[in-house]
């Protein structure tokens, strides 16, 4: 009998704390910085197209939304996609819209916040943030990416790092600037 309630006890326990891990799971790390806004699909193509993606690259969407970004450069270009978003619903959405385009295979998927996400293995790194949130991230970009690695931004600026190229594009408020950085080598 004892052997039995403290089986019972046992399992009870082990219940609650895969319950708790699961509802851990599907709640938001913290507030997201930003409302969610999802890139315009004419812009994804414009940042494919200016970034130059192909198969060698390693994209990540920082704030990836539903994923059509890291999705468009993976189906259409043959690159590999990591897509980044503080927000488990943005997550569920873009691994289901990866799977849809028949890609979700080539994308690693990380719900965590955007700060604490190693970049060291990124060759395009795709934001649409806030200038705030870019000045933040600017020390870790230029830390932990290689030389050559294409950092674009749609709408937002990094403050005095001037952008090696920038253009207007047509976004869902009217003209838009898109900007893109390549990282250069580190003294």
């Amino acid at each position: 009998m004892k052997v039995r309630l403290a089986l019972a006890a046992s399992l009870i326990a082990i219940a609650i704390g895969v319950a708790h891990a699961q509802s851990a799971a599907h709640a938001p790390l913290r507030a997201p910085d930003i409302h969610y806004e999802p890139t315009p699909n004419n812009v994804v193509v414009e940042i494919l197209d200016l970034a130059k993606i192909g198969a060698q690259d390693v994209v990540y969407d920082l704030g990836c939304g539903d994923g059509r970004i890291v999705i468009a450069a993976v189906k259409q270009r043959g690159a590999r996609g990591v897509c980044v978003d503080i927000d488990p619903q943005r997550i569920r959405e873009s691994k289901a819209n990866a799977a849809r385009a028949g890609v979700a295979e080539r994308i690693v998927f990380l719900n965590q916040d955007l700060f604490e996400t190693d970049l060291t293995d990124a060759t395009v790194v795709t934001l649409f943030l806030s200038r705030s949130i870019n000045l933040k991230l600017r020390p870790k970009l230029t830390r932990e990416l290689r030389s050559g690695t294409r950092v674009l931004s749609y709408v937002h600026d990094m403050g005095d790092w001037a952008p090696t190229e920038a253009r207007t594009v047509q976004g869902a408020y009217g003209p838009r600037k898109l900007y893109l950085w390549i990282v250069t080598a580190r003294p």
